[in-house]
């Protein structure tokens, strides 16, 4: 019997006690990303879902928390631009990367230091 990888159903990135409402800031108001409800079951851990294309982002409240410095999503974006003048325009900062040829990209923090990448791949590398 073989098997396969189908893909990734969801990334966690760890967050402070009492993370809720700043994380629904940054995930959808300012990136834009829909927020999921999560199961009953998981309410009370605390925490947030958020959707993102056909994956999803959860926060996850972590007792000890340290920010993610080197390991860290990327999140693939049609319209790059488009998003970079949308973080300008509410005064987000981030940092653009181009050490790859084949794409544009920048990287930023959540709001508790954690690395996030957001990348478009150039025409025809998609």
């Amino acid at each position: 019997m073989s098997y396969s990888f189908a893909g990734i159903d969801h990334v966690q990135l760890a967050a402070p006690t009492g993370c809720e409402a700043e994380a629904r800031r940054f995930f959808t108001e300012l990136l834009g990303m829909p927020e999921l409800v999560k199961p009953e079951p998981l309410r009370s851990r605390g925490g947030a879902w958020f959707i993102c294309g056909a994956q999803q982002i959860h926060i996850g409240v972590e007792a000890d928390f340290a920010p993610a410095k080197k390991a860290h999503p990327a999140f693939v974006v049609h319209n790059l631009d488009a998003l970079m003048q949308r973080l300008q325009a509410q005064g987000a900062a981030y940092q653009l990367d181009e050490a790859l040829s084949d794409r544009k990209r920048f990287f930023m923090e959540d709001p508790w230091g954690n690395r996030l990448e957001f990348m478009e791949m150039e025409a025809g590398q998609q």
